[in-house]
Formats: structure tokens, sequence, C-alpha cells
């Protein structure tokens, strides 16, 4: 609590704070763009590119001064980023290739020059180093400024460009057959991922700035698939991982505020990648776990379909039909009997009139007659429901069948259990739902599944 207190009160912490929290906020809308580009290493290279730049702009002033740093930074990162482009344009090299390109010479560079530098007479050189791996103590107010300044920039052309940003971002072909200039689109993104990077080059630093562009982004993606929620979540995720590396160095001063920013933000990541309902790993072994479960109960009900037609439902054979044990089939009896889909019968197991109406969805669409005709109204009263209950006479204008017909095929679909009656008229239950469901499902499979013929293609 006292540290949070010193947000307000103390002027180091303060500043390191705002700046952290600057460079999350513009980091991850910037490298929203860049992953959803695929352009994940292109935060990395303008990153490393930048020290050249910065190394430049001190020997030009023989001086640490930090706007001509960060701006010497920012021009060599964009001029790296235009010499990435001209590769992609006169080469053949793919994209990552070029961009392994630019990071290891420009770079390479760039170390080359920073230990002539240190090597040197100039006193002033002291603490240029630590560019590489950022120092956010040192931040001030004039810095905070500068990096609002710069990030408010690249806000501001985002906001303006967002329609055409998307577009680009998602498909940059159809962008130029609409006549928008696609390239220049993407170098002014590709320039303002080389802005982020001048605003985190004192907190973070050229090694570790990748990471503030990319991972706030990916971990963003996982819990939405629309843009704008993910550039929100991922600014939010990169403020939050600024804050968090500020208050740690600020509770433990020998721990430094960038490396810890990284920290955090590589938490929230596997924390996405891990738990976040769309794409989540746990979440997807679930549902897949879920599907494998429906997928056993539908084969125990066809199975027991069957053997009700045809023979004996009992669990021993149920067992020899599954190719099973009779305890994994009598558990998968009970949990049709949980569902209103079987029932036993003193020795023996019956399926119940829900239970035969689902088997009989199961067996595939398409049938005509009185079946076809209640899936007609099952799929047609699921698409009109929406709370408040289906009335017959709409229901009568979607299946096109007749009035005296559709009441039967209501009290029929009351009788199964899949409606009840309601003040409106009718409305589906659970079961009426998860039925709707799946025929559905069958219906799009069938629509899918090109027809077989003699011939080979």
């Amino acid at each position: 609590m006292n540290v949070l207190l010193e947000v307000f009160t103390d002027y180091t912490l303060r500043n390191v704070a705002l700046g952290s929290a600057l460079l999350g906020v513009v980091g991850g809308v910037v490298g929203a763009f860049a992953v959803l580009r695929r352009q994940s290493l292109l935060g990395d290279a303008l990153s490393h590119a930048a020290l050249p730049g910065i190394c430049l702009a001190f020997l030009l002033a023989g001086a640490k001064v930090p706007l001509l740093l960060l701006i010497g930074g920012g021009v060599a990162g964009w001029l790296a980023a235009l010499a990435m482009l001209a590769v992609l344009k006169y080469t053949r090299l793919p994209e990552d290739s070029a961009l392994g390109v630019m990071l290891s010479a420009f770079f390479g560079f760039g170390v080359a020059l920073l230990t002539f530098i240190q090597n040197g007479d100039n006193a002033n050189q002291a603490g240029l180093d630590k560019f590489l791996f950022g120092q956010a103590a040192t931040i001030v107010a004039a810095d905070v400024a500068t990096m609002a300044l710069i990030g408010g920039l690249a806000l501001v052309i985002v906001t303006l460009l967002y329609k055409e940003f998307k577009l680009v971002s998602f498909d940059p072909d159809y962008a130029s057959t609409l006549g928008f200039p696609a390239g220049r689109l993407g170098a002014l993104l590709t320039s303002l991922a080389a802005l982020a990077v001048m605003v985190g080059l004192q907190t973070v630093g050229v090694v570790l700035m990748s990471a503030m562009l990319v991972a706030p982004a990916a971990a963003a993606r996982q819990w939405t698939d629309r843009l704008g929620a993910m550039l929100a979540l991922s600014a939010l995720f990169g403020a939050a991982s600024g804050l968090t590396g500020a208050l740690i160095s600020a509770s433990a001063p020998q721990l430094p505020t960038g490396p810890f920013a990284i920290v955090a933000v590589s938490l929230i990541l596997i924390l996405s990648l891990l738990f976040a309902p769309l794409r989540g790993l746990v979440w997807d072994q679930l549902r897949s776990r879920g599907q494998r479960r429906t997928l056993q109960l539908d084969r125990a009900l066809l199975d027991a379909h069957v053997l009700y037609n045809h023979a004996e439902l009992s669990v021993a054979a149920l067992a020899a039909r599954q190719h099973t044990s009779e305890a994994t089939a009598a558990s998968r009896l009970r949990d049709l009997e949980a569902r209103g889909l079987a029932r036993p019968a003193e020795a023996r197991w019956t399926l119940t009139e829900s239970g035969l109406a689902q088997a009989r969805i199961l067996t595939g669409p398409g049938r005509g007659g009185p079946e076809r005709d209640l899936e007609r109204a099952l799929i047609a009263a699921a698409r009109l429901e929406e709370g408040q209950g289906v009335r017959l006479t709409a229901l009568r204008h979607e299946t096109g069948l007749p009035a005296g017909q559709v009441e039967a095929l209501a009290r029929e679909l009351v009788g199964l259990g899949w409606a009840e009656p309601c003040p409106a008229g009718w409305e589906l239950t659970e079961q009426g739902h998860a039925a709707a469901h799946r025929l559905e499902a069958q219906l799009r499979r069938a629509a899918l599944t090109p027809a077989r013929t003699g011939g080979a293609l």
C-alpha cells in the first residue's frame, strides 16, 4: 500500500510509473498491428536497429541529450524499416530473412560504435550502455513529456487511420483493389513501430523492447476476435505490466524496472495462452473433452437405437456392440437416462420418445414425411425464438405448413420434452435447443459433404 501511495508522492517513482505505462499503451496498440500482419520480428529488428542511431547521435552532440538520443534511435529504426522494405521489394528474400538481416547488420554496427565510444576519452559516454537494457530510474519529467508527445502522435495516427490500418492488416491485396495505397499504409505502420521503439528505449532498452510490442498484443489476441477490443486489451496489458515493473523496482531498489516489466507481460501472456476462454489451452482441452463425451453419447444412443429395434437393449448387448466393458456401457446408459433419452425396464433398457426422436435426427436429415416436418418445425422454432416464446402463426409462416399440422407438431414437440407452453405461445426447453443444434449441425455437414460418384476425379 505504501508503494502505491508513493506513486503519487515520490517524484522519481511517479515519472518511472508514467513512463512505463505510456510505453505499455503505445507498444500494445502499435504492436497489435504488427502481430496481425505476422511481423512479430519487426519490433525486434527496429529496436536493435536503434542502437547505432543512439551512438551516432551521441557522437554528433558530444553529450547525452535524451531527446537527441531518442530521435537518433528512432531515425535509425526507421531507416532499417525502409531498408527492409527495399530488400523485400527488390530481392527474393522472405520477410523473416529480411528482418533478420536488418537486425544483425544494424545491431552489429551499433555494438561496434558503442565499443568505440566506450574506448574513447569522452567522459560523457558513461551510462550510454544503459540503453541496451534500459534505465527507467533516470527518467525525469521532461522525458515523460517527450514520451507522451511521441506516443500521443502515434496513437492519434492510429485513431485517424483505424479503418485503413484494419483493412491493410487483414487483407492488403483487397485494400489495393479498392484503391488504398496498401504499400504506403504498411510503411506508415512500420514507422509507427519505430516511434514506439523511441518511447521505450530509455525504459526497457533496445534488447527487450520487442517484447513490449509483441507480448501484450499476443495476449490480447487470445481473449477476443474484434480488433477494437484487441487494441484496448493490448494497451491495458502493456500499461499494467509497465506499472508492475515500476512498483516492483520501487519496493526493491536493486531490481530494475524494464526487465521486470517484461517479466510481468510475459506472465500475462502465459496466463492468456492457458486460460483465455476463446483460445486458451486449458479451455480448449475442456471443450475437446466435452465434444468427445457428446460424440460417445451420440454413438451410444445410435447403438442403443439399433438394439432397441432389432434385438434386446441391455448393458451386455450394448457393451458387446461397442466393444467396451459392461461398466462403461452401464455408465453411458445412465448418462442417456439423465438426459431423458433412455430408462431402465426390469432387466433391460428402453428408449424414451425423446430418445427415439433424437436417434432419428442423428441417423441423418433428408427424409420426407412426418419426421422431416418435425425437424423443420424444430429448427424454425429455434430460429424464431428470442426469449419471448414462439407463436404458431409465425411458425406456420416460417415452415409453410398448414395451421392444423403446425399445431400437431407443436403438441408433439411438447410431448417429446423439447418444448413447453408459455404466455406468448410456447418455447423450446434446453433439450429442444440441444436437439435443434444437433440437427442444424447434421444439415450443415450434409450440405458440405460432396456427393459420391462412380468415376474417379
